[in-house]
């Protein structure tokens, strides 16, 4: 229990004695132990790692995770230590939407097939995010956490000890210099004219009890000059070592921008195919949305027509502009490029779904659907 009490009244004598450093410092009344140029710049270096670092960190988690409810509830989870549960991703849920729609509206309607063939594409981009959510979450969050979360607190532990320490320092000297100021007072050359001899015992006790303090200040000065050299050296080498941080986190953002450009990729690739798909839907025999009957996009009569022959009519021929590109499928077609202007008519017998097409000296078949009409 006396120890107890004594350990308490130490650590309140030393809790005292900073923040009257600390006090005099800000007013001017005291001087402050200054580091050096070389140290300064490790601290600031390190200071602004940290900002970025944590500005950086934020970010991302925005970027993968625009939900701040999710956010939450997937930190919430990792502080209890219990598994995030699974959450499909919006592409995920916007291709279930449309697998269950196409199921209502018959699969065997070119609107419902279309729905089967988009919606099995934004499961597959939903896969491919939550993939690239995965790997940007262990190759680059994790990393960046574990400096913010790790590293960077125990520079933080380090630094506040070291500031403790220098007020001490400087406390230290600061009691120091005032025992020899006292010292130098109580040593001066007394007054003769002094008719009291008892004064010159006082002043000669005086003088001892005083240089006894500067003793005890100088000593207490010397341990505190070593810890604070030896804590500086600690803090010294953990600053140095943001240099490591910086490759660790140069490694990881490489691995970031990997997944990012696999990610996309993937996504280019998958649309490309539904592009692809697509366009062969609209070439295949077509269907009335009245019966659901299929029928062929031409007439037999058209079919065995020449395209070479088709005339255009004096009258009901219009400008139209491309909207995408389209391969002819054969030679009665005609390859479009995207915002190239075309005429446009159409023949009797001919499907809705088709007009005829010319480009100069080129004519033949071209979708309505890639097309917008003019006049």
């Amino acid at each position: 229990m006396d120890f107890s009490v004594k350990k308490l009244a130490s650590d309140a004598g030393v809790f005292f004695s900073r923040a009257v450093q600390f006090t005099e410092e800000k007013l001017g009344q005291a001087e402050k132990t200054e580091l050096d140029a070389h140290f300064e710049s490790l601290l600031a270096r390190a200071d602004c790692t940290k900002n970025w670092t944590e500005k950086i960190y934020r970010q991302t988690e925005v970027l993968l995770q625009p939900n701040p409810s999710a956010r939450i509830e997937e930190f919430l989870y990792e502080k209890l230590d219990r598994k995030v549960p699974y959450r499909a991703t919006n592409g995920e849920i916007l291709g279930q939407y449309m697998l269950e729609a196409a199921k209502e509206f018959g699969s065997g309607t070119p609107y419902g097939s279309t729905l089967i063939q988009v919606g099995d594409c934004q499961r597959r981009l939903g896969g491919a995010e939550r993939e690239f959510l995965q790997t940007s979450a262990i190759s680059f969050l994790t990393p960046l956490r574990n400096f913010l979360e790790g590293d960077w607190r125990t520079i933080t532990k380090e630094r506040r000890l070291l500031e403790n320490l220098r007020l001490d320092l400087d406390a230290c000297k600061a009691r120091l210099k005032k025992a020899k100021a006292a010292e130098a007072k109580a040593t001066a050359v007394p007054d003769f004219q002094e008719t009291r001899p008892r004064n010159y015992v006082l002043s000669a006790s005086a003088s001892a009890l005083w240089t006894e303090e500067v003793e005890k200040a100088e000593q207490e000065l010397r341990v505190a000059q070593t810890e604070f050299d030896r804590q500086a050296e600690v803090t010294r080498l953990l600053l140095e070592g943001i240099s490591s941080t910086h490759v660790n986190h140069l490694r990881c953002l490489h691995e970031f921008v990997e997944a990012q450009a696999t990610y996309y990729s993937q996504c280019h690739h998958f649309m490309q195919e539904l592009q692809k798909e697509l366009r062969r839907s609209v070439r295949c025999p077509s269907f009335d949305p009245s019966s659901a009957v299929p029928i062929n996009s031409l007439s037999p009569e058209v079919e065995a027509l020449q395209i070479e022959e088709v005339q255009p009519p004096p009258s009901g021929t219009r400008r139209a502009k491309v909207l995408y590109d389209y391969d002819a499928a054969d030679t009665s077609e005609l390859s479009l490029l995207a915002d190239e202007l075309i005429t446009v008519y159409t023949v009797p017998g001919m499907d809705s779904d088709w007009l005829i097409g010319e480009r100069g000296n080129q004519k033949g078949k071209v979708p309505v659907t890639y097309l917008e009409l003019l006049s």
